[in-house]
């Protein structure tokens, strides 16, 4: 802002002698007097006046009242050779009133999102609002005060699903037929943690990065010395999840450069969709697993010449999640007749579905990179010291989070074959092989994480619309990332 100039002041001897100054009461009314005056008899009269009302009383509540209050200072400080005068107020005000820059992502992603969203408040997900008998939530004035009891947790899992948008964001950008497997795995996973500011337990990779290829649909991420490249005519499944304080975000989907597959991955988004409206408190997970598969074998897909009737995978599902528990017990399926088992109010879940072209049925196969601890393994004895140092690797990095061997490789960690097939053999780690349909076969998975709010519904990995990220402190620029997701 521009700050006032005031004329240099001139000797009092150049204007007429002054005019008798009245008494002067003390307070607010003897203030506004000074002020009236000051301006009818001009600057010349300034020092008389506050000779004579220097000790005059100030009351307590007008500002600068206390020690030395009973002395008026002047308004303003001369500053340089020409005359101006700066008012120290307006000095504070100016720095007050001047807005921070917003902080812009690095391109490739580096900033982590805390930095990103300095307030420490995180972008809502998608809101979605129940059906039929649980309208009433979204007016409930008691479900909003729970909700408000619980904002530290949404956050939480707020920002892990930041972390995940960003990141999947910049990796769809870089994907191109000839990437190596383990340089794309690598890069997503530096990233996650750059984001995220990994801190152990605390924060980061909630598992290994999912990065299955054509008639493998699920649990494969390269070992150390893979050479496996991404193909052209390649359909690879991208599943990946991050989390902040045990809170999981696992979320996915498919990438497939041939546009001769773009059915078969719209079969596998729609049936993913079609759940996540369905999901709601109280409602049946096999109510849910028959939309989908309505949805999911509504769909053709032809393939070099040969047309091939869409599959929902019967023996994939999607699951409950826990506080550092990827699958906590409830299993959302993709084909009608599942569990009569209800979803309810606070759970997460992950609504995941698989279209394929092969028999809709998968099976282990190929080489394990997968393992995870189980979560309810109580003490069990080892008598195999290499087992026991490696368990107490997985406890402090990884507890009951899955993991992979190339992050035991990262850590350091050296000759553990053996070691890690005692803990499996003795039901303290569980492996988790590929799941493959028949080979030649083609499989999509898409993938949301969603919250049941006591008053909506949160697809917590998906975007909230674009208005709403401009709240949050991104301008038009920044939001425009969250533009065309799954």
């Amino acid at each position: 802002m521009s700050l006032p100039v005031t004329r240099k002041r001139e000797s009092i001897k150049d204007h007429d002698p002054p005019q008798t100054i009245p008494h002067i009461a003390p307070g607010m009314d003897g203030l506004f007097f000074l002020s009236s005056f000051m301006m009818a008899e001009g600057n010349s009269q300034l020092n008389n006046l506050l000779e004579e009302n220097r000790t005059s009383e100030i009351p307590s509540h007008v500002e600068g009242a206390g020690e030395g209050a009973g002395e008026l200072s002047p308004p303003s400080q001369k500053e340089g050779d020409g005359g101006k005068e700066v008012s120290k107020k307006k000095k504070k005000k100016a720095k007050s009133k001047k807005k921070k820059e917003l902080i812009e992502q690095t391109d490739p992603p580096s900033i982590s999102v805390i930095d990103l969203f300095p307030s420490g408040d995180f972008p809502e997900g998608e809101i979605q609002q129940y059906k039929d008998d649980n309208l009433w939530r979204t007016t409930s004035e008691e479900k909003r005060e729970l909700e408000r009891l619980q904002k530290p947790l949404y956050n939480s899992v707020r920002r892990a699903a930041e972390v995940h948008r960003q990141v999947r964001k910049y990796i769809k950008g870089i994907l191109k037929p000839g990437m190596l497997m383990t340089d794309l795995c690598e890069t997503l996973e530096n990233t996650v943690r750059k984001l995220i500011t990994e801190d152990g337990l605390q924060a980061g990779i909630a598992f290994p990065t999912g990065c299955s290829l054509n008639w493998v649909a699920a649990h494969w991420t390269p070992n150390s010395g893979d050479k496996t490249i991404l193909q052209y005519d390649d359909v690879m499944k991208l599943d990946f999840g991050t989390h902040v304080d045990g809170y999981i975000v696992d979320c996915a989907f498919t990438v497939a450069f041939n546009p001769m597959f773009d059915p078969l991955l719209e079969a596998s988004r729609e049936a993913t969709n079609t759940g996540i409206k369905e999901a709601g408190i109280d409602v049946r997970l096999c109510d849910i697993g028959a939309a989908i598969q309505e949805v999911m074998e509504s769909y053709e897909v032809e393939i070099n010449g040969k047309v091939y009737q869409v599959k929902s995978i019967r023996n994939l599902n999607g699951h409950s999640i826990g506080r550092y528990q990827i699958h906590a017990g409830k299993s959302v399926p993709i084909v009608k007749g599942g569990e009569q088992t209800k979803m309810e109010e606070g759970e997460f879940f992950a609504i995941e579905t698989f279209a394929s072209t092969g028999k809709g049925y998968v099976r282990e196969d190929l080489e394990c990179s997968h393992y995870m601890k189980n979560f309810d393994v109580g003490h069990i004895p080892l008598r195999l010291p290499r087992a026991k140092q490696l368990l107490a690797t997985i406890n402090k990095n990884f507890s009951t989070l899955a993991f992979c061997r190339r992050y035991l490789d990262r850590l350091g960690e050296t000759k553990y074959l053996m070691a890690l097939k005692n803990l499996c053999d003795s039901g303290i780690v569980q492996p988790y092989p590929p799941l493959c349909d028949v080979k030649g076969s083609y499989v999509s998975q898409f993938e949301h994480t969603i919250l049941l709010r006591p008053t909506c519904k949160e697809v917590i990995s998906k975007v909230y619309d674009r208005l709403k990220m401009l709240e949050y402190g991104l301008n038009s620029q920044s939001s425009a990332q969250y533009d065309n997701e799954l």
